[in-house]
C-alpha cells in the first residue's frame, strides 16, 4: 500500500544529508555501471569470436605439409613434404561417407594481374567448388568453379569485390579477359566473403587449370575438409578428432613419416580452436561478472554503513516510535524501504549511463575479434534483480539493529 508519509520521511532525510546520500548513490552506481560496461565487453568478445568462426566453414579441418622432423625408414629427418592429388583421391575414398565438404587447393602467394592499362598484385588459387563453402564466398555476379570447369580444365576466374574495384573500376567484368601472369582467363563471377578486403583481394581458378597452366604438376597446397553434423557439439567435438588422427596417419604413410611426427602435417581443426576461444571466452566472462560483484558489494557495504549511521542519529525518534506502539516489522520497513530507494535509484542511474556509452562507443570499436559489445534483455533484468538485492541487504542489518532498540534505552540516548 503507498504510504506518503513513509515517502516523505525518505525525502526529508535525503535533503538532510544530500552529500552522503550522494556519495553512496556514486558507490552503487559505479557497481552496476562497472558490471554493465564489463558484461558488454565480454559480449563485444564473444561476437568478434563468432565472427571469426564465421569467415570460413563450420566445422572446418585443414591439412597442409611441412618438414619431417624425425628419422623414420632410413629416411633423414628435415624431409620438405608435398601434398600431391594422390593424396586428396586417398582422403576422399576412404572418408567419402563423413564428408560434407572437400576440396584441395593450390596457391600462388602473389601474381601480376592486368585488365587494358589497370595491373595489380593478387593472390590467385587453384580450387574445387566446395571452396566456396570453405570460405563462405558469397558470388554476387556470375556464378563460382563449377565442374565442368575441372573436367575440361577451363580458362576461367572467379574474382573478389576489390579485384574488380580495381581492375574493372566500374565496368561489369563478367566475359572480360583477366591476365593473370601471362595467361587470358574468362572472368565468369565476383565474389564477396564475410572476412572482407583481405579475402577479396583473391582470385579463383579451377584447380586442374591451375596445375596444367602454371607447370605444378599435381601438387597441392591445402587438404580442406568439414564432417557432417551431429546432434552436440561434444559428439562433433569427438568425431572431428578421430577424423584429423585417422586421415594423419593415412597422410603419414602415404609420405613416408613418422607415425609420431606431429611437425610434418599441419592441421588446423576449427570445431577444437572454437571449443578453446569459448571456454576462454567464458572464463573471462565469469571473471568480468566477478569483478563487478566484488564492485557492487563495496557499494552495498556503503549503503549499509551509511544506514547504519541513519539508525544511530535516529534512534531516539525510533524509541519514540516504538513507545507508541510502533511493531518491530514497521521499523525494519521504514529501513530498508529507504535503503531498497536510493539503492535502485543510484542503480539505475548506472545501468542508464553504461547502456549509454555501449551505444555510442560500441559502434565505433573496430577489431577483428572485438565487435558490437551489447548487453541483452536478459542481462538487464539480472542487473534489475541485483539492484533490488542490494538495496536490500544493504538495509537489513541496519533494520535489523533498529527494530531490536528498546525504547527506554532509545529515549535515554544522546
Amino acid at each position: 500500500m503507498f504510504n506518503i508519509e513513509r515517502w516523505q520521511e525518505i525525502f526529508e532525510a535525503i535533503a538532510k544529508n544530500k552529500l552522503r546520500t550522494f556519495l553512496t548513490g556514486v558507490s552503487v552506481a559505479s557497481g552496476i555501471f562497472i558490471l554493465v560496461i564489463l558484461l558488454g565487453a565480454g559480449k563485444g568478445l564473444q561476437n568478434g569470436i563468432e565472427r571469426q568462426f564465421e569467415n570460413d566453414a563450420n566445422g572446418l579441418i585443414s591439412f597442409w605439409s611441412g618438414t619431417t622432423t624425425k628419422e623414420y625408414k632410413g629416411l633423414n629427418p628435415g624431409r620438405r613434404i608435398q601434398f600431391r592429388n594422390s593424396d586428396f583421391d586417398a582422403s576422399v575414398q576412404k572418408f567419402d561417407d563423413k564428408l560434407e565438404i572437400k576440396s584441395a587447393n593450390f596457391i600462388f602467394w602473389n601474381g601480376v594481374m592486368a585488365y587494358g592499362k589497370e595491373t595489380g598484385n593478387y593472390r590467385y588459387i587453384g580450387v574445387y567448388p566446395d571452396y566456396q563453402a570453405v570460405e563462405n564466398a558469397k558470388v554476387v555476379e556470375g556464378r563460382f568453379i563449377n565442374d565442368n570447369d575441372l573436367i575440361h580444365s577451363e580458362k576461367v576466374t572467379v574474382i573478389g569485390q576489390k579485384v574488380k574495384l580495381d581492375l574493372f573500376k566500374d565496368k561489369n567484368p563478367i566475359g572480360e579477359q583477366l591476365v593473370i601472369s601471362g595467361i587470358n582467363f574468362k572472368v565468369v563471377g565476383i565474389f564477396t566473403d564475410p572476412a572482407g578486403e583481405r579475402e577479396e583481394s583473391r582470385v579463383y581458378l579451377p584447380f586442374t587449370t591451375t596445375q596444367k597452366a602454371f607447370g605444378v604438376g599435381d601438387k597441392i597446397s591445402n587438404l580442406d575438409f568439414t564432417l557432417k553434423k551431429k546432434d552436440t557439439y561434444e559428439e562433433a567435438l569427438a568425431q572431428s578428432n578421430k577424423f584429423t588422427k585417422e586421415l594423419s596417419l593415412l597422410l603419414k604413410s602415404k609420405n613416408m613419416i613418422a607415425p609420431e611426427d606431429d611437425g610434418a602435417i599441419g592441421i588446423n581443426n576449427s570445431i577444437e580452436n572454437a571449443k578453446q576461444f569459448y571456454d576462454l571466452n567464458l572464463y573471462i566472462r565469469l571473471f568480468f561478472w566477478w569483478v563487478g560483484i566484488c564492485t557492487i558489494i563495496a557499494g552495498v557495504v556503503g549503503v549499509s554503513n551509511i544506514m547504519l549511521i541513519i539508525v544511530k542519529e535516529r534512534t531516539k525518534e525510533i524509541g519514540i516510535r516504538k513507545a507508541l506502539g510502533a511493531s518491530p516489522i514497521s521499523i525494519v520497513g521504514m529501513i530498508l524501504h529507504e535503503s531498497v530507494f536510493i539503492t535502485t535509484i543510484a542503480g539505475f542511474v548506472g545501468l542508464l549511463a553504461s547502456l549509454l556509452l555501449l551505444e555510442l562507443v560500441g559502434p565505433q570499436i573496430k577489431s577483428d575479434y572485438f565487435l558490437n559489445p551489447e548487453v541483452d534483455f536478459s542481462v538487464a533484468l539480472t542487473t534489475l534483480v541485483i539492484l533490488v538485492v542490494a538495496g536490500a541487504i544493504a538495509g537489513f542489518f541496519p533494520a535489523y539493529r533498529a527494530a531490536k532498540i528498546k525504547p527506554i534505552v532509545a529515549l535515554r540516548d544522546e
